[in-house]
């Protein structure tokens, strides 16, 4: 049943209305993506979980992806999505190279300075082997020492794990919260929009004879399916990293997350809007781009649940 809603002087289908709701979502979700990953590698001061090939793939497939919506003529917020995306992906780009950078040095300062110690250690050697104890006192000192440690490790091994259960709980909390927030803003701001008269139905193309749906060009649908292939290309570099080091650590969950909502609910926006077939052909490639990464959200996800943060947070028992 296609139910009608009156507002604004002017009536929208259920369908259109929905079409707006899912479009708005997704551009909530767009907006705030790359926050949690930027938050995650300030937080680390390390940006080595997540693999920059996957960046630049990505970058790419959003540069191609704003020029072929601005050839197709797409509606004005799929285009005004992709500006602000290639600007957020090159604020992220510039915080995982400035990491990696300072890392970098950081760790070549220390390899110097072992470097040094190591040329010092033969003189404390020859200096230290004059002083040799009773048969055995060396054997009982490390086997005391190893005990002690056990000891400790055994001690601390029960809080450490009520600990991560605790973290691992409020995480999930604070990320359902934020994806309801999300949805809530989404909503309120297409509503918002609605009201206002900023937002109104896109008619459709092809609706009647005299008003056919346009051909879209051809350079705009090779763009178009070149950003789909960048798009499904960019995550195989990041699951292949996560598989390779069996971790996911450094990588927000939540910016997975976000990603799938923003993909789901821009497909079904499209979908809702119209299934004519002229129309849907069109936006092929961004269905594809949209829809075609979520099974690759998928599979990170299942990473994150085996490998969690790798072995070096994992609690020994």
């Amino acid at each position: 049943m296609n139910v009608t809603i009156a507002g604004h002087g002017q009536h929208l289908t259920t369908h259109e209305a929905l079409s707006g709701v899912f479009g708005s979502v997704s551009l909530a979700s767009w907006i705030f993506l790359l926050v949690p990953q930027l938050i995650e590698n300030y937080r680390q001061s390390s940006a080595d979980g997540i693999s920059l090939a996957f960046l630049a793939v990505w970058f790419i497939g959003d540069v191609t992806n704003l020029a072929g919506a601005l050839w197709a003529q797409l509606v004005p917020t799929v285009s005004a999505l992709a500006v602000y995306f290639c600007f957020a992906d090159l604020v992220l780009i510039a915080q995982c190279v400035y990491y990696n950078a300072k890392n970098a040095r950081r760790a070549a300062s220390k390899a110097s300075t072992r470097s040094q110690d190591s040329v010092e250690q033969p003189l404390l050697a020859r200096r230290d082997s004059s002083n040799v104890g009773l048969p055995g006192s060396h054997t009982r000192r490390r086997s005391s020492a190893a005990s002690a440690r056990e000891r400790r490790r055994r001690a601390s091994s029960l809080p450490s794990l009520v600990e991560e259960e605790d973290v691992r709980g409020t995480e999930w909390v604070k990320n359902a919260a934020s994806i309801v927030g999300v949805c809530a803003v989404g909503a309120a701001g297409w509503a918002i929009a609605w009201k206002t008269g900023v937002w109104v139905p896109t008619p459709e193309h092809g609706a009647s004879p005299s008003d056919p749906e346009p051909a879209t060009p051809l350079g705009a649908s090779i763009l178009g399916y070149a950003s789909a292939v960048c798009y499904l290309g960019a995550r195989i570099p990041q699951i292949v990293k996560n598989q390779r080091e069996r971790s996911c650590e450094g990588l927000s969950l939540l910016f997975f997350i976000l990603s799938l909502l923003g993909n789901a609910t821009y497909g079904a926006g499209i979908l809702f809007h119209s299934l004519e077939r002229d129309y849907f052909l069109t936006n092929l490639p961004w269905l594809i781009g949209s829809l075609g990464t979520i099974v690759e959200d998928v599979v990170i996800f299942i990473q994150f649940r085996v490998f969690g943060a790798g072995e070096s947070s994992a609690v020994e028992v």
